[in-house]
């Protein structure tokens, strides 16, 4: 590997290896000449045949992204042809920690137990080491035969970076988009810690539309982006409220686009995160009386596996660049809200709220 690696300081045993070209990728626009050297050591994957469209934004920003020149993309090429989307397989790595300094935590969920719903990359990835960090019990779910490599890294990371007196985590291999694996999950929480403090709900699948009409959608993709989408946060919701209590806090993750729908092609996508607005603000209101708090967190464009294997490479090239402040976001820089809204001693008259980790886009909500 010709290109430098610094290693996280949030193991200096394990040495989990942290990319610092993942940094300069999203932060900054690369000069071609950055681009041929990265070409000419071979760490840039093949893309493969198919094709698809992905994130962009109908606001000032897009022109400029509009005009990129080859030299200048945020990220190489890479294709990933099947959801979920891999970790282990992008170029650059996502950052749960941020490269520049050690967190400094503050015990805010010591002695809390607490389940991440798709946890086992991504901005889940990053909640689960900074929860862990601030001296949680961490259990995480993710999708057996498709997420067993980044769950396993995963496991590593939230071992290594736990709190002394927070339980030893679990990976709970699991399909979120039926009842009966959700009530699985929260007994096998509560069977092994004997609570639950924090439900976090993570899980996403996004399709891209390709002819601006609902004929594509069809019932079976639909079925599926809204049983991973929302049903999966109803039903682990369902099981854990009968054993959370005063105190406790349930986030949901929605999206930009439920605020910003645009462009339409992920119709059936932007139609689920608008749920999840609706059904945190809801539960918000039902669940007040017994002190339970529900918020959410609507992140904007962070570089997630999603977007490997969702965007085509025209996308991944301009990825970031149509929000003010022109890069994506990493995954530490999005966990930082959840650690806020799970922790009572920071947020304990905030229910029913979303924050906005999105690169300056405004939205009303």
């Amino acid at each position: 590997m010709s290109y430098s690696v610094i290693y996280s300081k949030v193991s200096r045993s394990a040495k989990i290896p942290i990319v610092w070209k993942s940094c300069l990728w999203s932060r900054n626009l690369l000069s071609s000449h950055a681009i041929q050297r990265i070409n000419s050591n071979r760490v840039i994957p093949a893309i493969g045949s198919l094709e698809r469209r992905g994130y962009s934004a109908s606001h000032t920003f897009q022109a400029n992204a509009m005009q990129m020149e080859e030299g200048e993309r945020r990220f190489p090429p890479q294709n990933q042809e099947s959801q979920p989307g891999k970790e282990y397989l992008m170029n650059p790595r996502p950052l749960f920690a941020n490269p520049h300094c050690d967190y400094k935590s503050s015990d805010k969920l010591k002695g809390k137990v607490v389940l991440v719903a798709g946890g086992d990359s991504g901005i889940g990835r990053s909640v689960c080491y900074h929860f862990a960090k601030e001296g949680a019990t961490i259990a995480f779910t993710y999708v057996k035969g498709d997420e067993d490599i980044d769950a396993k890294d995963t496991l590593a990371i939230i071992s290594e970076s736990k709190m002394e007196g927070s339980g030893d985590p679990v990976a709970i291999p699991t399909d979120l988009r039926y009842d009966t694996n959700c009530k699985n999950v929260v007994d096998e929480v509560i069977a092994k810690y004997g609570g639950l403090d924090v439900l976090v709900n993570l899980p996403a699948v996004q399709y891209y539309t390709y002819t601006y009409t609902l004929e594509e959608i069809t019932e079976e993709r639909l079925e599926k982006v809204f049983r991973t989408n929302i049903f999966s946060y109803f039903f682990l919701t369902k099981h854990a409220l009968k054993h959370m209590k005063e105190g406790s806090s349930i986030i949901n993750t929605t999206s930009v686009l439920a605020y910003n729908p645009d462009p339409p092609s992920w119709l059936d996508y932007t139609s689920t995160k608008g749920a999840i607005v609706s059904f945190t603000r809801g539960l918000a209101l039902h669940l007040a009386e017994k002190k339970i708090r529900v918020n959410g967190v609507a992140p904007g464009p962070i570089w997630t596996p999603l977007q490997a294997s969702v965007l085509n490479d025209a996308d991944i090239a301009r990825f970031g660049s149509t929000v003010p402040l022109n890069r994506a976001g990493q995954p530490y820089e999005v966990a930082p809200s959840y650690v806020f809204l799970a922790s009572d001693k920071d947020s304990s008259y905030m229910t029913g709220q979303v924050l906005h980790p999105n690169g300056g886009t405004m939205v009303n909500g």
